[in-house]
């Protein structure tokens, strides 16, 4: 898999993986109705807003699950998604994301609903939505947020999925990488806008992308930033651009002890 990843650019693999995605959920689509998610236990849960734990919390971790990537093969497969969250939780995060995709990420929707049952936090589930009807599953397997990828989204898309979240009580975090991305974005039924570092075309990881786009996101949005934070100074850095909220995902979880490793970042923090 490394082999193949390093061979093609990552918007490659980003359409490679929302060809594959496109394939999977016309698949769960064919023996899986909406009704079935609609009448599951978890569908009408109160959920847990991640955007007013960011506002409420100092510390702003949102920390991750996920046991690979594209771009490396193997973070930490032998993780147990129960343990990971709940030593998460003691840790004092705000909220949790977790992969759930298969292919690329060696994730699975099981393991939304089993860190659902074993924390109280705000859940994420990180995915590449291309269809409402993942909006819906993700309701009826525990989660709280649903993350939606600017880059694979028309601004139609953004609004009929982002307003379709809201009305199931689901916080929206909007991802983007570039300032053509946040244009298209900005609209109510958002709740926190997501800044990822790290470059669609180079991999490249970079906060100035952070510090750059900080400026024309509205105040009305909690400020998030993604991927490449894995220091304290880092954090102290972009506290002073108005971030609330960072995604700490391969730093905790490359550890033995991905809950050991967040306690003693976010006392280190404090």
């Amino acid at each position: 898999m490394a082999k193949f990843v390093m061979n093609i650019s990552n918007m490659d693999i980003l359409s490679k993986i929302v060809a594959d995605k496109r394939k999977e959920v016309e698949l769960k689509k064919s023996i899986i109705p909406v009704s079935q998610y609609e009448a599951s236990a978890l569908f009408e849960r109160k959920t847990n807003s991640l955007s007013n734990a960011l506002r409420q919390n100092d510390m702003g971790i949102i920390s991750e699950f996920k046991r690979m990537s594209p771009s490396k093969a193997s973070i930490n497969q032998n993780a147990n998604v129960g343990q990971v969250a709940k030593g998460y939780e003691k840790a004092g995060v705000c909220g949790m994301s977790i992969l759930t995709d298969i292919k690329y990420f060696g994730g699975s929707i099981e393991d939304l609903i089993l860190a659902r049952a074993s924390v109280q936090l705000p859940l994420l589930r990180k995915e590449f939505i291309i269809n409402e009807y993942q909006i819906i599953e993700a309701k009826a397997y525990g989660a709280d947020v649903i993350l939606l990828i600017a880059a694979i989204l028309t601004k139609q898309e953004i609004k009929t999925f982002s307003e379709l979240a809201k009305s199931l009580g689901l916080d929206v975090l909007l991802e983007v990488h570039n300032e053509e991305e946040l244009h298209k974005s900005i609209m109510p039924s958002l709740d926190m806008l997501g800044v990822n570092n790290r470059n669609l075309k180079t991999f490249e990881v970079s906060l100035d992308t952070s510090k750059l786009l900080s400026k024309l996101i509205p105040d009305d949005f909690v400020k998030v930033s993604e991927s490449g934070i894995s220091s304290i100074e880092a954090i102290q850095e972009l506290k002073e651009y108005g971030y609330k909220g960072f995604l700490i995902g391969e730093n905790f979880m490359k550890t033995d002890n991905p809950g050991q490793s967040a306690i003693d970042f976010i006392q280190n923090l404090k």
